[in-house]
């Protein structure tokens, strides 16, 4: 299984810097979810305000699903190139996915990126 099985479309360099932005300011005054089982729990119980996947997870197994999830529960969701730069927003060496819960005080990037994915998928 390669990484194209999951990622379903290219996030633009612009996205990313505002993605990684918001879930900086999500760590550090709102609340995010870490990890592919508690991002999972999160889209599940309708917490998830956006949900960020790395493009290169090993084995990809790890995220597959996320994407079918979060359109079927209607969430947003979109990529970054590496999990390094995912983990460190938050915290940690690594993360294949994050759940934005919260966005704290970053509403007007949110909402920016949503309708710039929006846009994106016509």
């Amino acid at each position: 299984m390669d990484k194209n099985s999951y990622v379903k479309f290219e996030t633009p360099e612009s996205v990313e810097k505002k993605l990684l932005d918001l879930v900086e300011n999500s760590f550090r005054g709102g609340k995010i979810k870490k990890g592919t089982n508690e991002v999972i729990k999160s889209i599940e119980r309708g917490e998830s305000k956006i949900v960020v996947i790395a493009e290169d997870v090993s084995p990809p197994e790890v995220v597959y699903y996320l994407p079918m999830l979060c359109e079927e529960r209607k969430v947003p969701y979109a990529y970054v190139k590496k999990r390094s730069d995912l983990g460190s927003k938050v915290g940690i060496a690594s993360a294949a996915s994050i759940s934005v819960v919260d966005y704290g005080k970053g509403e007007e990037i949110f909402k920016q990126i949503v309708s710039e994915l929006t846009e994106m998928k016509k």
